[in-house]
């Protein structure tokens, strides 16, 4: 039984017409193709990059998060609005006139407040232990009537 021989080879740039002339009178036969093109990162490739929770900055120590005091005064501005039950429009008004700004330095709107209502959910039970919320609430509660 006669085996078969390959060859394989490396090629700079796109051969010619002769190079294909020679390589079939030679005998050979053309049986694959291997095409190869620079590729955009993979997952590995790319860097992990996640935004810090909005009211904590990084410590001095560069290893811990710390709370963000001037972040946390508008959380918590946000969260008393939202719990007196006032339209985001309004929190988002509110928020701008005590002069916060977002962190890129916008004004803070109506969405922007929105997409941080995880954040505040999240932050709540930290800012406001259950006793400290539920005397606060109070107060807010007869403010509202």
């Amino acid at each position: 039984m006669q085996g078969k021989e390959r060859s394989r080879e490396v090629f700079a740039e796109p051969p010619g017409q002769e190079y294909w002339s020679r390589k079939a009178k030679d005998g050979w036969r053309l049986v694959a193709a291997e095409w190869e093109r620079e590729a955009a990162p993979t997952g590995a490739d790319v860097t992990w990059i996640e935004e810090l929770p909005f009211g904590m900055k990084v410590g001095d120590d560069t290893l811990h998060l710390v709370e963000n005091s001037k972040e946390k005064e508008a959380l918590i501005l946000m969260l008393e609005m939202i719990v007196a039950d006032k339209p985001l429009s309004e929190v988002a008004e509110s928020v701008n006139n005590r002069g916060f700004r977002t962190r890129s330095g916008a004004k803070w709107t109506q969405l922007a407040i929105f997409n941080m209502l995880p954040r505040l959910v999240e932050v709540a039970s930290r800012v406001y232990p259950t006793q400290d919320w539920s005397e606060r609430r109070e107060k807010l509660i007869r403010l509202v009537r």
